[in-house]
């Protein structure tokens, strides 16, 4: 994207699709991108795409949703223009100032429709952010149909973009490789990670456990992590699971079920909770198979928790040194690492683990300084 641009227009289906429900790592990065963009100087709007056609908000609408994180109702009382479907190029072409972006960040409403509507407004520019190959890297996690509509969204991205955002160096690469006649440029800036507020200072005061957060599904490796408890004795720390349970993953669920030693699934909680069980923990354990990002360890780690995770390219780049990282197919080496970690006092498993300095994580205002200038 070329020349100073004269006004944002973000798209808010996902947002507005999950009123109501706990935040995905993508919906937060859509929220982070409402927010920044409604505050900054460049006047900012937000489209939504209902059942009945399209939604259009002013700055104002955009902070006021992005403010309460509104449901489709919501938008509508915000919304200053409407249209039906056939009416939206001629929407956006009246209202838009030539020169505008239009950001899809939640990989939903980026249609055919929505496309060629943003090309009638002289002088406008797409801009998609990828979160992450791993439909194409990981097929056989997948739900079904989950393949094929990340192929579509993928073609339409790579083939209409001007601009291409990605959350790591690791998932830049992988695109460049994947796309390499893409229409648009890419860049990298890593996510910005929020806090964790703990509410409480005595998080717990009973048998010392381990953390895993993150959806019940293939990627994420629960079974594996079930091998290991399943290998450690009585004295050892309880493995506390925190997830929704996800898809193709009957056996685990089975095993879950049966109530495993030494294992206690918690389901979804809301942040609250979350901190005050990640702050609580001896270790964060993060076995993933794969990530575009990783939050969850950059969150415990922020809290003094130290991490054992998978020894992934996209953690080493924005975790650094911090996580012990191990093989996430050897459950042996995860066990001697449990092993290891019960047999140290807490005071010294605990807060800052193997470092003295506290980690920093990115940060929103880095995240935006960097794609905002090209947007």
């Amino acid at each position: 994207m070329s020349g100073p641009v004269r006004a944002r227009c973000l798209d808010i289906t996902r947002l507005a699709s999950r009123a109501g429900r706990p935040l995905t790592g993508v919906d937060r990065v859509e929220l982070a991108y409402a927010r920044a963009i409604a505050a900054d100087d460049v006047p900012a709007f937000g489209l939504c795409k209902t059942r009945w056609g399209y939604l259009l908000l002013n700055t104002a609408g955009l902070a006021a949703f992005a403010e309460d994180r509104g449901d489709v109702r919501r938008v509508r009382s915000l919304a200053r223009w409407r249209c039906t479907r056939l009416g939206l190029g001629r929407l956006l072409r009246r209202v838009l100032p030539p020169g505008s972006a239009y950001l899809n960040v939640g990989h939903s409403n980026l249609t055919a429709r929505v496309c060629a509507a943003v090309r009638r407004v002289p002088g406008s520019r797409i801009g998609v952010f990828i979160h992450d190959l791993i439909p194409l890297e990981w097929p056989e996690f997948q739900r079904d149909g989950t393949v094929e509509r990340f192929e579509a969204f993928l073609v339409r991205a790579v083939g209409e973009a001007d601009l291409l955002i990605t959350n790591s160096d690791d998932t830049a690469a992988k695109l460049a490789a994947h796309a390499p006649d893409r229409r648009g440029d890419i860049v990298a800036a890593h996510l910005g990670v929020d806090p964790l507020s703990v509410s409480k200072s005595e998080t717990n005061t009973g048998k010392p456990y381990v953390i895993c957060v993150g959806t019940i599904e293939p990627r994420k490796n629960h079974a594996m992590l079930l091998d290991v408890w399943a290998t450690l004795g009585p004295d050892a720390p309880e493995l506390w699971i925190v997830g929704a349970r996800g898809w193709n993953n009957d056996a685990v669920f089975a095993r879950l079920d049966a109530s495993p030693a030494g294992v206690r699934e918690l389901g979804s909680v809301s942040d609250e909770e979350m901190a005050n069980l990640v702050a609580g923990a001896r270790a964060m354990v993060f076995p993933s198979l794969a990530e575009g990002f990783g939050l969850p360890p950059a969150e415990a780690l922020m809290l003094g928790t130290p991490v054992l995770c998978s020894d992934l390219p996209v953690l080493r780049e924005f975790l650094g040194e911090f996580p012990v990282y191990l093989d996430p197919d050897d459950s042996y080496v995860w066990a001697k690492e449990i092993k290891r970690l019960q047999a140290e006092p807490a005071s010294h498993a605990g807060r800052q683990g193997r470092h003295s300095a506290p980690f920093v994580p990115p940060s929103w205002a880095d995240h935006f300084k960097k794609v905002l200038a090209k947007t």
